[in-house]
């Protein structure tokens, strides 16, 4: 069941055309039942809840069955910041997942993350960090060395050559970006808005997806903060405080767009706002205290939010 809580302040209003007339912020998703409940709900702050059994974006064959929001607000961010895995692109099940496997039988360590397995992994962030965290759970294979800085040696060793198979796999084009990923970055660069790619994963694996599946054009304008470029991975801030500090910008004036729960903690922690595009991990993870959450961003015609809408979010409060 998808869920969203736009908002909205209500002024006396004697109808709902007038109501929606009046806010900054287009929303195509109220009911009839709803838009009665919003006009009847005079002088009030309230919440505007929209649930559809099936999320989906409103399209031009389908008007009634969905949302696409936008804005009519001139203010934009100063940065959009992107999460990686997930966001730009679904990595985790058939990427990431796979070369780590791989990785395991080719050191014949007799590991094999399955599919749930490797779903509850990922609420520990950094591939590093979530093999230490394995291995000291469930023993270190009999191959791993006994002292803790051969242990990080081994473990370093094992992610370098996950990285190496998994941009391989980047490389071959076998992962797509998600739908509406590149139409939102042109949108923030045609507009000036400087745009980031914020994860914990490897920075060359990063830098692969970037460049090899949104093209070198846009690549040579995306700043990259991947990896052990902080010391503390999300959900602790500091990819995001490093990010906006190196772009000269105040967090406030960021948005972030996430796929995780310890994603948006990180960016909340951060006093960034976050929008949370689910993936196929994460969509039933808490989102509550996200700005808005969708099912993607999505490509016209089936679209679901656009640079305005990430810019009437510093003006108006959404939460999903």
């Amino acid at each position: 069941m998808a869920s969203s809580t736009f908002s909205i302040s209500l002024a006396t209003f004697s109808s709902p055309a007038a109501l929606f007339s009046n806010t900054k912020t287009s929303i195509a998703c109220l009911k009839p039942h709803e838009r009665a409940l919003a006009s009847s709900l005079l002088a009030t702050r309230t919440s505007i809840y929209y649930k559809t059994s099936r999320a989906r974006p409103m399209s031009s064959r389908d008007s009634s069955r969905g949302v696409t929001c936008s804005a009519s607000s001139s203010a934009l961010p100063s940065a959009l910041l992107f999460d990686c895995d997930g966001v730009l692109v679904d990595t985790e099940k058939d990427g990431h997942r796979v070369s780590f496997n791989d990785t395991f039988t080719e050191r014949e360590l007799g590991v094999t993350w399955d599919v749930d397995l490797y779903g509850e992994l990922l609420k520990i962030g950094g591939g590093k960090e979530r093999m230490t965290a394995y291995f000291n759970k469930t023993g270190w294979p009999a191959k791993a060395p006994e002292s803790e800085k051969e242990r990080k040696e081994f473990i370093a060793s094992l992610h370098k050559r996950k990285t190496e198979l998994f941009m391989a796999l980047i490389e071959k084009k076998l992962l797509p970006l998600r739908p509406g990923v590149a139409k939102l970055i042109d949108q923030a660069l045609e507009k000036g808005v400087k745009v980031a790619v914020c994860s914990t994963s490897n920075e060359k694996a990063v830098s692969a997806i970037v460049s090899c599946l949104l093209g070198p054009e846009r690549a040579e304008k995306i700043k990259i903060f991947a990896g052990d470029v902080v010391p503390r991975k999300k959900p602790d801030p500091a990819i995001y405080v490093l990010a906006a500090s190196t772009l000269g910008i105040a967090p406030s004036s960021c948005v972030v767009v996430e796929d995780s729960a310890i994603g948006l903690a990180a960016a909340k922690a951060a006093g960034m706002k976050c929008i949370v595009t689910k993936s196929g991990y994460t969509a039933d993870e808490d989102f509550l205290n996200a700005d808005a959450v969708f099912d993607c961003i999505g490509d016209p015609p089936e679209e679901w939010f656009d640079l305005s809408f990430c810019g009437s979010l510093l003006e108006k409060q959404y939460a999903s």
